[in-house]
């Protein structure tokens, strides 16, 4: 599993790291009952606090990502289809919230945006 924590990245590393993970389950790359790297293993492989990584996992572990057992370890969760779908519909929205900024912003109509969408849409 590889994170990349940047200075540049306005937000907190543990944020980064959250995401990163969320975004590793998210595509398949970590399945579900795959292990996650221990706290202090991954705060000695990115050169930060435990406490950063403790809160980064607690933070996937409160929204449904992971799964941690005592003296065992985190693990991937065995989310159901519906959670994944929503997961991936919460980071659509997201995307399209920024287009829809960027076309406001540019004076480019409703209608040419939603013709772009669906031609987009269409063409994969």
């Amino acid at each position: 599993m590889k994170i990349i924590i940047s200075n540049a990245d306005p937000r907190p590393i543990y944020e980064q790291i959250t995401s990163q993970i969320k975004n590793l389950i998210i595509t398949g790359a970590l399945k579900s009952g795959e292990a996650l790297p221990s706290m202090r293993f991954l705060a000695k492989e990115l050169r930060i606090s435990v406490i950063t990584t403790k809160r980064a996992y607690e933070e996937l572990e409160r929204s449904g990502f992971i799964e941690t057992v005592a003296g065992k370890g985190s693990f991937v969760s065995g989310m159901n289809a519906d959670f994944l779908r929503e997961e991936h519909l919460r980071i659509a929205e997201e995307h399209l919230q920024q287009a829809v900024d960027a076309a406001k912003s540019a004076g480019i109509s409703r209608d040419e945006l939603v013709d772009t969408l669906l031609m987009l849409y269409d063409s994969n």
